[in-house]
């Protein structure tokens, strides 16, 4: 059961525990769907990123869409998933040592990217977890 009940703004249980803040729901959807798009770094890259915080950020429902999927990952993928579990154990103190690694892979804007994406989306799952958001969630 969650914290608070569901509103009735929003079309996933996510959005229905922000749906209480219209413009605060609607500016974090816009800013989630720019992230689910193509940008410097690739949409199925992110996801891979999204699935490893997931694992750790105790959001149940963030957590069912998926464990990450190492097999099919490229250097890259393996760059920036490697880098979200640093920033998970050092709690966003990463290590010079692991944020150079970055800039022999990434170029800036790609680097740009991935910061600002694994921190929109330890909020998002850090939201789920203290709303605890379930697996199953009925509406």
């Amino acid at each position: 059961m969650t914290l608070i009940s569901f509103h009735e703004r929003g079309n996933t249980p996510f959005q229905q525990l922000l749906g209480y803040n219209e413009l605060i729901l609607k500016y974090w959807n816009k800013l989630g769907n720019e992230f689910e798009k193509d940008g410097q770094l690739s949409a199925k890259l992110k996801e891979e990123v999204r699935r490893a915080l997931a694992q750790k950020n105790g959001c149940l429902y963030c957590k069912a869409k998926g464990k990450p999927n190492p097999i099919n990952y490229d250097e890259k993928t393996a760059i920036c998933t490697g880098f979200a579990e640093a920033f998970l154990i050092s709690k966003g103190q990463t290590s010079p040592n692991v944020t150079e690694v970055l800039k022999e892979y990434l170029t800036d804007a790609e680097i740009s990217e991935l910061i600002a994406f694994i921190c929109f989306t330890t909020a998002s799952q850090y939201f789920g977890a203290l709303m605890q958001l379930a697996e199953q969630q009925n509406t």
